[in-house]
């Protein structure tokens, strides 16, 4: 069974992205390749427990287990030695991905506290955007009386969009509130 999100992409966005960008062929509008979601847990690197409930939390949300970061370089002042887990991160591609981002644009983001829409100054200039999110609580599979700590990730929506007008226009369609 096909996502509702990839349903409406490929019946209604399509034509729209067409339209309004003068595409010759529609297999020039921009699609999404893949969301990227990362915790950053430094202060994992002194205890395991803290690694093992980002894990849990990440593989909630996400549906997917989690790969856990390591530190790359020895930082003294930061009491860090390479290898040590400073974090996880999944990426989502097809269904998955699909499903996250309608259960983030539709669930989740109403849910954050007076949000009035995502900045539009997120993306990289190539039609990569990145959000920050301050509680893993928005999410509705997080159970609020089974969590440690409250912590943030980054949530990184890579498209095929050539200019960041194009990924905003693309993030739109799909449901995305960006602030005015």
């Amino acid at each position: 069974m096909t996502p509702r999100l990839k349903e409406l992409y490929s019946k209604e966005i399509v034509a729209k992205l067409v339209k309004e960008f003068n595409y010759s062929n529609p297999m020039q509008a921009p699609r999404l390749k893949k969301i990227v979601l990362n915790m950053g847990l430094g202060e994992g690197s002194k205890e395991a427990k803290i690694i093992e409930a980002g894990t849990r939390d990440m593989t909630a949300i996400s549906g997917q287990r989690p790969v856990v970061t390591r530190a790359k370089k020895s930082i003294a002042s930061f009491k860090l030695r390479a290898g040590m887990p400073v974090g996880c991160m999944v990426t989502l591609r097809g269904v998955r991905m699909y499903e996250f981002l309608d259960r983030l644009v539709n669930f989740s983001m109403p849910r954050i506290r007076d949000f009035r829409g995502v900045s539009d100054k997120s993306f990289d200039g190539r039609g990569n955007y990145t959000i920050g999110i301050k509680e893993q609580i928005i999410f509705p599979e997080i159970d609020y009386d089974k969590i440690d700590k409250i912590r943030g990730m980054n949530i990184t929506i890579s498209t095929s969009a050539n200019t960041d007008e194009e990924a905003k226009a693309l993030l739109k369609h799909l449901g995305m509130a960006f602030a005015q």
